[in-house]
């Protein structure tokens, strides 16, 4: 088998996981049921990925990339602080309304049962998002003076907060309320409560 083949049957492994993800809410996923979704049995599962644990770090890992190259792209293009913590938010609620199984990803309910590490990864990622979401505040106040009514580390752990509260009630309605509902809404109310005018 080519690298190419064995890239797209990784990738197809992947994407039949996530779409398993999406449309057995609530449900734990074999690997025996992945093997049929994917048409193998479940050894050429096993020759791919050594563990289930390494499929769902492969989901994650496209999470991370995802996130992370766009928060990237956005702190290059805007100045503006409060419109980069916008553009975070929404880019991370988008993701996971286009993406239903990777919100069940990162709410863990994907992972009950699963290793420790892919739930201590996906705190990880959150961490990082935060910590990003400050350094963005901290800049925007020494560049240009913008001010947080509390310290940075806790306007951007209730931002994300608010974030991490619509992906859950995403995945508890079984994808029925989209997190991007009512969010410009309630980011304004939420804006204007964290930012000092």
């Amino acid at each position: 088998m080519s690298e190419k083949e064995k890239v797209s049957r990784r990738e197809q492994i992947l994407q039949s996981l996530a779409q398993m993800l999406e449309v057995n809410p609530g449900q734990r996923i074999t690997t025996a049921a992945l093997a049929k979704e994917v048409g193998v049995s479940e050894a050429a599962l096993y020759r791919h990925f050594p563990s289930k644990a390494r499929m769902f770090e492969g989901l994650i890992g496209f999470i991370e990339e995802t996130i992370f190259s766009r928060v990237t792209a956005i702190t290059n293009a805007e100045s503006d602080g409060i419109k980069q913590c916008e553009q975070i938010l929404t880019l991370l609620l988008t993701f996971v309304e286009k993406n239903p199984g990777m919100a069940r990803i990162l709410t863990g309910d994907a992972l009950a049962g699963e290793t420790d590490r892919l739930r201590q990864r996906i705190n990880q990622f959150f961490e990082r998002l935060e910590t990003q979401i400050k350094q963005i505040l901290r800049e925007a106040e020494v560049q240009h003076g913008l001010r947080t009514v509390n310290p940075a580390g806790a306007s951007a752990n209730l931002m994300l907060a608010a974030a991490e509260g619509r992906i859950r009630q995403f995945v508890r309605t079984e994808f029925r309320r989209r997190p991007t509902e009512q969010w410009q809404d309630q980011w304004s109310s939420m804006a204007a409560g964290i930012f000092r005018h």
